[in-house]
């Protein structure tokens, strides 16, 4: 069996998501690069521990994951580590208009469908 020093590290630090753990049954060393891959640039110090933090926060906060207990997991560690909470509510406020491509994505599907039924369309704001 492989050794796998980041998984280990992730159970003993609390960052482990316990979802993992069947994941990690079938297959530890796939397990171990997965996380190996998305630690990488902290355990190497090539971002520091608040944006790392920050960036974790973007993640698990993200519409297309949504983690609860990762949110706030990164968001005491970010407090911890000197972040405010001003800058802790920017994050997700970034992260907050991924949504705005449901929008994108959606109104010109409207449009199409309102216009084949003869429906009125909002004009354009002109510049």
């Amino acid at each position: 069996m492989a050794a796998t020093p980041i998984s280990d590290a992730a159970r003993a630090s609390g960052g482990w998501n316990e979802a993992w753990d069947q994941a990690a049954a079938f297959d530890a060393e796939w397990m171990e690069k997965f996380l190996d891959m998305g630690t990488h640039a902290a355990r190497k110090g090539i971002i520091d521990p608040k944006t790392y933090e920050f960036i974790a926060i973007a993640v698990d906060a993200s519409c297309t994951h949504l983690y609860s207990p990762g949110v706030k997991r990164h968001i005491a560690k970010a407090l911890d580590l000197g972040a405010t909470p001003e800058e802790i509510m920017a994050v997700l406020q970034l992260v907050a208009v991924l949504g705005i491509h449901s929008v994108a994505l959606g109104t010109p599907h409207l449009v199409d469908e309102m216009k084949a039924r003869g429906m009125p369309v909002p004009a354009l704001k002109e510049d």
